[in-house]
């Protein structure tokens, strides 16, 4: 890949040091970052050179949380709460196959290109009748150029065991694991510059056995991956832990191993001044989804709280059934109206909630030293947002008119040094191509069509 530098730009590096440059440029190497400074760019004979007049460059957006199958069943179970939404819409998911699978995938995977988002994760705990899904959203992933950390999924605690999910939505526990290990051995990447990391993610507390949780913390020590789970979304999950387990959310995942600087965990709403210190000693992750808690009534999550204690947290979408906007610049802008709700004004400032969809969300995946900042020797990751239209034009703080202002225009999105969107168009993929397969998606798992 041949040098690109980027030029006459507004710069926000979310480095430790929090530098910005009102007029700066970004020089990319290949695939990693060479240089970020102030002033004009030096000169080079070779480089392709971007001019970023009128816009803001920041790191690329990093979701921590998605479940990209569920593109295909948007709009659906809207006035429900977690639990009836859940049982509104796993009749429909137990119908996946790889196709709609890839499909969705792809559809979400383009979007959140779009909305400045350079790596995400997505958790995957379906596979119906055994199908390999998890490679099929791979392939969608590939294809559009985002970084990718799956998490290979799980559920084996289904309603005649005490569980949430029908019984034909889970699997059983020993092919579970198996097909956790083949996952691991087929696609984990763990070199620096890896497009593609698999985590072990049994679904949640009342989804999954403790056997399967213990046993699943054991299988992704041992493969050096990380672990991913939902934690403390509803009011009703406290009660079912309770009811269950006789303790708390947190304290159950401490008791089954899941408590340490290798997890991350989906959402963290109702949580103690005690959970909050446990997760803080254990150096475990919360992704937070502003945007999902909202429409399904679920709560605000306490992230000052979190922060203060020095929980990393980073954001994610959450799954398009439960968020369907799916735009993840959004969430800046929803962590922060949340947080403000919570706290008051001073609750959380702009640029804290860049560093969440940045750096934080880089914590989350373990990868802080290699993406969520600008900095010369990390990965070229990079989003340049327009803010000359009409709705940024004279905010005179180029963060606030990110975070604040409405979605921003992506004019280019870098991704490991090679453009995903350039001069403001996709470069990787066909947005219509991708809207209508996603269309035929949804048709076929509602039943419409085979």
């Amino acid at each position: 890949m041949a040098t690109l530098i980027i030029e006459n730009c507004a710069i926000a590096t979310v480095d430790p040091d929090g530098t910005e440059h009102t007029l700066g440029h970004i020089v990319v190497d290949g695939n990693r970052i060479a240089g970020v400074a102030a002033g004009p760019a030096p000169p080079h004979p070779h480089a392709r050179r971007v001019d970023g007049r009128g816009c803001l460059a920041t790191p690329g957006l990093v979701n921590t949380h998605h479940h990209l199958y569920q593109w295909a069943t948007r709009g659906l179970a809207q006035d429900s709460t977690l639990f009836g939404w859940l049982q509104h819409l796993y009749p429909m998911w137990t119908r996946l196959d790889e196709q709609i699978t890839h499909d969705a995938a792809a559809a979400g995977l383009g979007w959140l290109a779009m909305s400045g988002t350079t790596t995400t994760a997505d958790h995957h705990y379906l596979f119906p009748g055994g199908a390999d899904l998890l490679t099929a959203e791979i392939e969608a992933a590939r294809t559009v150029g985002l970084r990718f950390h799956p998490c290979r999924g799980s559920m084996d605690r289904g309603q005649s065991a005490g569980g949430l999910p029908p019984d034909d939505a889970v699997e059983d526990i020993d092919a579970i694991l198996d097909a956790t290990f083949e996952a691991i051995d087929r696609h984990h990447d763990p070199s620096p510059d890896s497009m593609l990391r698999v985590a072990v993610a049994p679904c949640s507390p009342f989804s999954v056995s403790s056997e399967l949780l213990a046993r699943s913390a054991e299988l992704a020590r041992a493969g050096r991956v990380r672990m991913h789970t939902h934690i403390a979304e509803t009011l009703d999950e406290e009660t079912f832990c309770r009811g269950v387990h006789g303790c708390g959310p947190v304290e159950y995942l401490e008791q089954v191993g899941w408590l340490g600087d290798d997890a991350w965990l989906a959402h963290g709403v109702h949580l103690s001044e005690t959970e909050i210190k446990q997760l803080a000693r254990a150096g475990t992750a919360i992704a937070h989804c502003p945007s999902s808690n909202g429409r399904l009534g679920a709560g605000i999550a306490p992230v000052r709280a979190l922060l203060d204690a020095g929980v990393p947290v980073g954001l994610g979408v959450d799954g398009p059934a439960s968020q369907e906007s799916g735009l993840m610049a959004e969430e800046l802008r929803q962590a922060l109206y949340l947080a403000r709700i919570a706290g008051g004004p001073e609750a959380l400032s702009v640029r804290e909630a860049l560093a969440l969809g940045t750096v934080g969300g880089a914590r989350c995946l373990g990868r802080e030293a290699e993406i969520g900042s600008l900095e010369a020797g990390k990965l070229a990751d990079i989003a340049l947002w327009r803010l000359d239209g009409l709705g940024h034009r004279g905010i005179a703080d180029p963060v606030a008119a990110l975070v604040l202002g409405p979605p921003a225009p992506v004019e280019l999105l870098i991704v490991n040094g090679r453009p995903v969107i350039d001069g403001g168009s996709p470069r990787t993929f066909d947005p219509i191509e991708l809207a209508l397969r996603a269309e035929t998606a949804a048709r076929r798992i509602a039943g419409g069509i085979r």
